[in-house]
């Protein structure tokens, strides 16, 4: 990004008005205009900053920009709010000057936003520390405080100041702020009870609404909808752009930072609560007896909630809104007040009560941001109020306010030329009186204290007898006729009788910013703007803390028949307040201007602008600057920026700067009418001798441009040669190395490769050598070999000729003695030798066979049907019989690892088999599955605890099972609970007892050989529980239901074992009447599972799934 280091450095258009040239009210709108649409949106008019209103966000407030202006030069950089708040806190800071700060323009110009950024410059180039950070971040939380109470939506802005506000920055020595002072003027109370058609009432009263919690709002007695309030316009409730809620919470946080007490805080939300209610309070006529209408509350429910927030009895506020007590000496007159009255004193108290509530405020911020100590302080005000206001329909509040401009104008006009002469005088140059139109006259028709406008005002509102706005116009007309300022229809002066464009009931004045028709219609109520005493002692009465601060004047013992002062009277004493202290501090300025009244980006309404440069004064501001010499600058900047125009002070100059700048204008023959040399600056009177200037600095910047090109590019070609001879010598000297160690590695091969074939040769010789060595010796070895071979084979015949002729003889005689031997033993050798090689070869094989039967042995698991296979016939009982040992031992071994519990469910199983194997076809699938018994969990479940309590033994199977209606042939769900002694059945949603059966009154139970799970509990006829009849029941755990009963029954009856019938076909006792349950294999409509249906009277039949 460009750095600019002078004001007049790429200048879009003329950044400083004083300079522009030719100077005229078109020149003047087109330049800011065009640096309008360069997004250059301030400009200078010598030290005043105009501020044009981008209606947009510009990348111009980063902390970079911070810095950028920090401690520069006024003219330094361009333009910019930060320059003028900079040199400010300087001149504060280092010349212990007290600095001023004023900001006007008209609604919507951007002048709240101008006062922001002033304020946070001084914050961000101040000092730093805790107790610093705490006084700046107080300082800078006010503004959301007062512009939630202050700050309001109009047509012209959105977020616009409807009261006027000065605040002192107090600073120490060190310029570290201490504290502040905030002042607030004239707020527009009337628009707590009316507002314009697109306007809204002020911000707080939408963020309160919007975003206060649902209990905050209970408490206040408030609902979130806005149609409910009469103070409040729908039309314009909500703004695009504006975050109610998200506000409210900031100012929440913002009245905590500042140092606002929960309860304060609280107060405040009361208050505002309570001017809402106040707004929705009705009146309706109603007769006396005498004749006058008095007036009475309509709905006293608004009334009842406002007493209940603000401690009111509702008695006391709702006659203070029926009668009215007038006081003269000694004597009280009590009157009734009529609807219109009864409106007129309820809207009063409302604006009475908030701008009330508005002034507390400041005075609580100024408690919490004031400085602490008491030893003087330097001092920043920043002035931030309504600029000139000229509308279609002009009241009272637009005079008040452009008095107030008038004032303003009046001291920029004598504080510039002030300052102008001061700056000659100091400089040692000729003063000459400067020609300006003085609005003085126009403020004394105004603030004159004998026939000036307020004066005349307050005289009429003090007056006894008729008073009204018509009587308030004559005076004007007969006092003010003559005056020169003054128009009117009526007045004396014949030149406006036939004006059609002044009514009768207006007056207008001719403003130094144009004329303004003002209606004298409201002139009198609002500056009398009274509060009739009986609301003032009915607030008093309040057992709100906050209240009877508000209205102190409505207490017994301060009773006070003197009228309070005006509006116009303490406006204008506020006013001259603010001049006296005005006075007192080194003005500066910032006027802001309004693009548009679109409140959009890039428009330019010349029209609106020219309109604004009218009233604020701008045209003569240049005119008043350029009176005498319209550019001063400091002999060292202005050397510093020129010296390269003459040869005898480029490019360093030795002497003393007005020396260099003296040197510098006679060598470029410059006018000596045109310049004059103060102490410290030179002074240039035409702004054609400074842009003349300023064109042979840019042609001198262009040809030493020119000259540092030439000398760069020589000096960047002569460096580029350098280190290209320098890298070919590089090159050259590693290209060479490895030529080099190219060549020597060749040389170095070919030598490897002569000394490889030579030493081979030489070794082949030598092998050839060696290998012919031990052919010869081989040969001489065979030779011998063979030799000696057949010496030892001929001598190895002839000992084997003479062992084979001594052997014979020893076989021979071997042979012969065993011959008598066998003769003399034979006979012991037959009688016992056949037993024992018997013996001998049974034992044998029986120890073959359990060594073979201990290596194939099989596994543990009974189920395994496993054995080695027989090795001979005769051991067929032996193996036979060791195999049923061995399973007998591995059962023992398996059962030792049972626990009870185990051994319980396989004793189950195992009657199960003994049951149903082979006799019902449903058993099969019920092997794997294990019997767990409590399906139901009924020890655990709280659905089921009271029938768990309601058992008085334990439960041994708990299930759900259907029970089967011989009706129809449906099912419904029981619960199915089995124990030691009975059989339960209850209800599956309530879980009440249905059924309870003892076991011993249970005389068999009946099934089918198919996959059903259908089985008939049959009892003994005769016991107590076959009065019913017998239970025809189906479950999926039938294998289990059936084994357990058949387990327990028998235990409990005393008996060896339940009688089960397994048959397709059984009958069933149902009250009176037998019923025959048939079971035949078809399709069921439900699917897989089987199905009940009812044939006639005597016959249920069961349809069963094909098995498959």
């Amino acid at each position: 990004m460009e750095v600019k280091t002078s004001l007049l450095d790429n200048m879009i258009g003329v950044g400083d008005m004083v300079l522009l040239e030719p100077l005229s009210e078109d020149s003047f709108l087109e330049n800011l205009k065009n640096r309008f649409d360069h997004n250059e949106i301030y400009t200078y008019i010598g030290s005043v900053v105009i501020s044009m209103n981008p209606y947009r966000s510009l990348p111009i407030y980063t902390p970079d920009k911070v810095e950028e202006y920090r401690n520069r030069n006024f003219y330094e950089l361009s333009p910019h709010v930060y320059a003028l708040a900079d040199e400010a806190y300087r001149s504060l800071r280092d010349q212990d000057k007290d600095q001023c700060i004023l900001i006007t323009g008209e609604s919507g110009a951007g002048k709240t936003e101008a006062s922001k950024l002033v304020m946070s410059y001084v914050a961000a180039v101040c000092g730093k520390g805790q107790e610093v950070n705490k006084v700046k971040e107080q300082l800078l939380q006010s503004n959301p405080v007062l512009e939630a109470f202050g700050n309001a939506k109009t047509v012209r802005n959105d977020n616009s100041s409807r009261f006027g506000k000065y605040m002192d920055i107090e600073f120490d020595f060190k310029g570290d702020p201490l504290g502040g002072v905030v002042s607030n003027y004239l707020l527009e109370k009337s628009r707590v009870v009316k507002q314009p058609r697109g306007e809204r009432n002020f911000h707080i009263f939408y963020q309160l609404l919007s975003g206060a919690s649902d209990d905050t709002l209970k408490k206040l007695k408030l609902d979130r909808d806005f149609s409910k309030y009469n103070y409040l316009s729908l039309d314009s409730a909500a703004v695009s752009g504006l975050d109610d809620a998200a506000n409210f919470r900031t100012v929440r946080n913002a009245m905590q930072i500042v140092g606002f007490m929960t309860d304060e805080v609280q107060s405040v939300l009361e208050l505002v609560a309570a001017v809402l209610k106040l707004g929705n309070i009705e009146f309706k006529p109603e007769s006396r007896c005498n004749g006058m209408d008095e007036s009475r509350v309509k709905d006293k429910n608004d009334l009842k909630e406002m007493c209940e927030l603000l401690g009111i009895e509702q008695a006391v506020l709702e006659r203070a809104f029926s009668y009215r007590t007038v006081e003269a000496k000694m004597e009280k007159v009590s009157t009734t007040l009529n609807v219109s009255q009864a409106y007129y004193a309820r809207d009063a108290l409302a604006k009475n009560l908030y701008s009330r509530l508005f002034s507390w405020l400041v005075t609580r911020i100024n408690e919490s941001i004031r400085a602490g100590t008491k030893a003087r302080h330097k001092v920043m005000g920043v002035l931030d109020i309504y600029g000139f206001e000229i509308f279609e329909d002009n009241s009272f509040e637009q005079f008040i306010i452009n008095y107030c401009n008038e004032k303003l104008q009046q001291i920029f006009i004598e504080l510039t030329l002030r300052e102008e002469q001061e700056e000659y005088v100091r400089e040692g140059i000729e003063w000459t009186n400067i020609e300006y139109f003085n609005n003085a006259v126009i403020c004394d028709l105004i603030e004159n204290n004998q026939n000036g406008i307020l004066a005349m005002l307050d005289e009429e509102c003090l007056r006894p007898g008729t008073v009204t706005d018509e009587t308030f116009l004559d005076k004007l007309n007969t006092v003010c006729a003559e005056h020169q300022h003054f128009e009117s229809r009526l007045s004396k002066n014949s030149k406006f009788l036939n004006d059609h464009s002044l009514p009768h009931t207006c007056f207008r004045i001719q403003h130094y910013a144009g004329k303004v028709l003002y209606r004298a219609e409201g002139f009198v109520d609002k500056n009398n703007d009274l509060l009739y005493r009986d609301l003032s002692q009915a607030m008093y009465k309040a057992n709100h803390s906050l209240i009877k601060q508000l209205f102190p004047e409505g207490s017994p013992s301060k009773v006070n028949l003197k009228r309070p002062p005006t509006a116009g009277f303490q406006f204008k004493a506020s006013v001259g307040t603010l001049m006296r202290n005005l006075q007192t501090k080194n003005p500066n300025y910032i006027r802001c201007v309004k693009p548009n009244d679109k409140k959009a980006a890039h428009i330019f309404t010349e029209s609106l602008v020219r309109h604004q440069v009218h009233y604020l004064g701008l045209m003569e501001n240049v005119r008043v600057r350029r009176a005498g010499y319209a550019f001063r600058q400091p002999y060292e900047p202005c050397l510093e920026r020129y010296k390269m125009l003459c040869k005898k002070t480029w490019p360093h100059w030795r002497g003393p700067a007005r020396e260099g700048v003296e040197v510098l204008m006679e060598d470029l023959q410059v006018p000596a009418e045109e310049f004059s040399y103060g102490r410290s600056k030179i002074f240039i009177r035409n702004p054609r001798t400074l842009f003349f200037l300023e064109e042979r600095r840019r042609q001198c910047l262009q040809d030493l441009a020119t000259l540092i090109q030439k000398i760069y590019r020589g000096w960047k070609c002569r460096s580029h040669f350098l280190l290209l001879k320098k890298s070919q010598i590089v090159v050259a000297a590693w290209y060479r190395r490895y030529a080099q160690q190219k060549k020597y590695q060749k040389i170095k091969s070919a030598t490897t490769v002569v000394q490889s074939y030579t030493r081979g040769w030489q070794a082949r010789k030598l092998l050839r050598e060696l290998k012919y060595q031990k052919r010869c010796e081989e040969a001489v070895t065979t030779i011998a070999a063979y030799w000696h071979g057949t010496q030892a084979r001929r001598e190895l015949r002839q000992l084997k000729e003479a062992a084979r002729n001594k052997h014979a003889v020893s076989v021979i005689w071997a042979g012969w003695q065993g011959t008598k031997v066998r003769r003399e033993y034979r006979k012991f050798f037959r009688a016992n030798a056949g037993k024992k090689i018997y013996d001998f070869t049974i034992q044998r094989i029986m120890q073959k066979y359990f060594l073979g039967l201990k290596s194939n042995m099989p596994s543990m698991s009974p189920t395994d049907k496993n054995w080695p296979d027989r090795p001979y016939l005769f051991l067929d009982g032996v193996h036979t019989e060791l195999r049923r040992i061995f399973h007998h031992w591995r059962c023992k071994k398996y059962r030792s690892q049972f626990t009870e519990e185990k051994k319980a469910v396989y004793e189950e199983k195992l009657e199960a088999s003994e049951l149903f194997k082979d006799k019902k076809a449903l058993y099969p699938s019920s092997v794997s599955q294990p019997f767990k018994g409590d399906y139901l969990e009924i020890s655990k479940n709280p659905k089921y605890q009271k029938l768990n309590s309601s058992v008085d033994e334990k439960v041994l199977l708990a299930d759900v099972v259907n029970k089967i209606n011989r009706a129809n042939g449906k099912g419904s769900a029981r619960l199915f609970l089995l124990t030691k002694k009975s059989v339960v059945l209850a209800d599956h949603k309530t879980g009440q007892i249905k059924a309870s059966v003892p076991l011993p009154e249970l005389a068999s139970v009946s099934v089918s050989s198919q996959t059903d799970g259908f089985f008939a509990l049959k009892l003994k006829e005769g016991s107590a529980s076959a009065v019913k009849g017998d239970f025809l029941l189906s479950s999926e755990h039938l294998i289990e239901i059936i084994t357990k009963l058949h387990r327990i029954g028998a235990k409990a009856a005393d008996r060896e074992q339940l009688n089960l019938d397994i048959s397709d076909e059984f009958l069933v006792q149902f009250k009176q009447d037998k019923v025959c349950v048939k079971f035949i294999q078809g399709s069921p409509k439900n699917g897989n599972s089987a199905s009940c249906k009812r044939k006639n009277n005597r016959l249920l039949e069961v349809s069963v799934p094909t098995s498959p």
